[in-house]
């Protein structure tokens, strides 16, 4: 049984910022990739950023240079700084913990980053 769990969440004005926690736990002792996804009402989920186990980072172009995704393996957790936030950053992200062999990947539950004034 696995076990993930994202916190940090809220509403935000225009140009705040927001940090993003998941930490997975259970039957799998560490993970490989890992990642940020967001879902927009109307919309299909989109990855937003991912990290490797050697820590090597991807993002979508729309959060390059506002976003930081970082890991922290002893506590089999991720997190996502998200800084100078936008409307159009406004959705439901989700974390994604990939085991790295056939048991798969986890999804959390999702929290919700409303980004209005």
């Amino acid at each position: 049984q696995v076990q993930v769990l994202e916190s940090g969440g809220g509403l935000v004005q225009p140009g705040g910022s927001l940090r993003l926690s998941c930490v997975g736990s259970g039957s799998i002792s560490s993970f490989a990739d890992m990642g940020w996804y967001r879902r927009t009402p109307g919309k299909e989920r989109d990855l937003v950023a991912t990290i490797t186990r050697s820590g090597r980072k991807n993002y979508v172009d729309s959060v390059k240079g506002r976003f930081t995704i970082s890991r922290d393996d002893a506590k089999n957790a991720v997190y996502l700084q998200m800084n100078s936030l936008k409307p159009e950053d406004t959705a439901v992200y989700y974390c994604n913990l990939d085991s790295g062999y056939r048991a798969g990947s986890f999804w959390g539950q999702g929290t919700q980053v409303i980004v209005s004034s």
